[in-house]
């Protein structure tokens, strides 16, 4: 994580953020009223890198002679990697080990984000958003910290704090294992943060960990839920969105959308 560093730090996985000073907005909320954290799940969420991990998918189960359908790369959205190796193995015929299954996989995404890191629409300028406000983020994924690093290292300067990766937890999620622990790196109250995700995995991992949730639909569709927010797209998420979410309301713009 080469360019987020800064001052010394003793957290090895804690990045220390250099963040400007707040510019308040007459409209902004205010610095009680916004999350203590907002914590970002990567893939389909702040990038889409989905297509990468599918045509990965496709290029390893070819060469085994198996067969691989898009309903099938879309199951392993949100998934632990070894889940996903292992379902590759079984459903797609790729006679390797799981951690050569991993590597592959990683490797082939790795390549992809070297050209090209696909940012979502919305993203960036909403990391900027926080950044300015002195809102901490961290990164969340179930993506290893090889993949990882290289996109935080490109978002807007000093927008992760912290980065929390799949090969550095137990339990993945669904699981509130990760949320939970992004919350503890960051010292602040996960129920006073909100957990921005695309996947089934990922939402559940979120709200089990007691975070406010906000769905963004992505790849796959995000079903309604009790206590989930959701968003067809994070250019309709500002700080003022994040701040009634954080309050315990449910906002629900594609609800809305489909009113309208």
């Amino acid at each position: 994580m080469s360019r987020l560093g800064g001052a010394p730090r003793t957290d090895p996985h804690r990045l220390e953020p250099a963040l400007t000073s707040p510019r308040p907005a007459r409209t902004a909320p205010s610095s009680d009223a916004l999350p203590a954290a907002v914590l970002w799940d990567m893939d389909g969420t702040l990038v889409d890198t989905e297509p990468y991990w599918i045509a990965a998918e496709h290029e390893l189960v070819d060469a085994h002679g198996g067969t691989w359908t898009l309903e099938d790369a879309l199951s392993l959205v949100g998934n632990p990697l070894v889940v996903s190796a292992r379902i590759l193995r079984e459903r797609g015929g790729v006679d390797l080990p799981d951690e050569e299954i991993v590597a592959f996989l990683v490797r082939r995404v790795v390549e992809q984000l070297r050209v090209e890191v696909p940012w979502q629409p919305g993203a960036r300028e909403l990391l900027v958003a926080l950044r300015e406000a002195g809102v901490p983020c961290a990164l969340v994924t179930m993506s290893y910290r090889e993949i990882a690093e290289p996109v935080a290292a490109l978002a807007p300067e000093g927008s992760f704090a912290t980065l929390v990766c799949g090969d550095e937890v137990e339990r993945g999620k669904p699981d509130p294992e990760p949320y939970l622990l992004a919350a503890e790196r960051l010292g602040v109250d996960v129920a006073r943060c909100v957990a921005i995700e695309d996947s089934p995995a990922g939402i559940a991992s979120g709200l089990a960990a007691g975070a406010r949730t906000l769905g963004v639909e992505a790849v796959v569709p995000v079903r309604p839920a009790p206590g989930l927010s959701r968003t067809p797209t994070l250019e309709a998420i500002d700080l003022g969105a994040l701040a009634r979410i954080v309050s315990g309301e449910t906002v629900d713009l594609m609800e809305e959308a489909e009113v309208a």
